[in-house]
């Protein structure tokens, strides 16, 4: 059973809507779906694959606010397109994606027409906050190791893979930190046989 099938199975109705009422598109990885500070004008149901949600500060150093998976959607496009706003955050594709955009008058329409689907919102909501929480407590309280170390268990589990490929650039970025100290910490976790370091990729033992 397909994710979003799956989040809507007692309304199979909805679930005719929201593929009839979107636009489906599919995106290889690395594409950019949302920019910071562009207008909401849908909101993105990710059908297959993985987006990682992204916010930049003013000096252009960039961290990882959490990952929106298959069956998931994003409540800061809920947030922005419900109020007229702006978009907070990027969106890019982690993992080859399918996502359905749903026009933002038609989210406001199925609130009305389906419980389930208000439901929906305010569980993602809840998981987002958690996820938000625990984010803020890593950058306050726990030391760049271990949040590298979170982080690459993190893409294990979204990935379904032990080998990742991704640079210590993209790490430094994704942890709001520089890449010597992503390439330092690295090596010592080799040295401790947490991971095998190779071109680009790093495998977790």
């Amino acid at each position: 059973m397909e994710p979003l099938v799956a989040e809507f199975k007692s309304s199979p109705d909805l679930v005719l809507k929201l593929y009839h009422s979107s636009i489906r598109k599919n995106y290889p990885v690395g594409s950019v779906i949302l920019n910071e500070n562009a207008s909401i004008r849908s909101i993105p149901i990710v059908t297959k694959g993985t987006l990682k949600v992204i916010r930049t500060e003013e000096d252009g150093r960039e961290i990882l606010l959490y990952y929106i998976r298959s069956g998931e959607s994003c409540v800061m496009s809920f947030l922005g397109g419900m109020h007229n706003e702006t978009s907070k955050v990027k969106a890019e594709v982690e993992e080859e994606a399918e996502i359905l955009f749903l026009p933002i008058d038609k989210v406001n329409l199925f609130i009305k027409e389906h419980p389930e689907w208000l439901d929906y919102i305010f569980r993602l909501y809840h998981k987002r906050f958690e996820e938000l929480l625990e984010m803020v407590n890593a950058v306050t309280f726990k030391k760049v190791d271990e949040r590298l170390l979170g982080l690459l268990q993190k893409k294990q589990e979204v990935m379904g893979s032990n080998t990742l490929n991704i640079t210590h650039e993209q790490l430094a970025n994704e942890l709001g930190t520089a890449r010597v100290v992503v390439s330092r910490l690295l090596k010592q976790l080799e040295e401790l046989g947490r991971v095998r370091l190779g071109r680009n990729k790093i495998t977790l033992v």
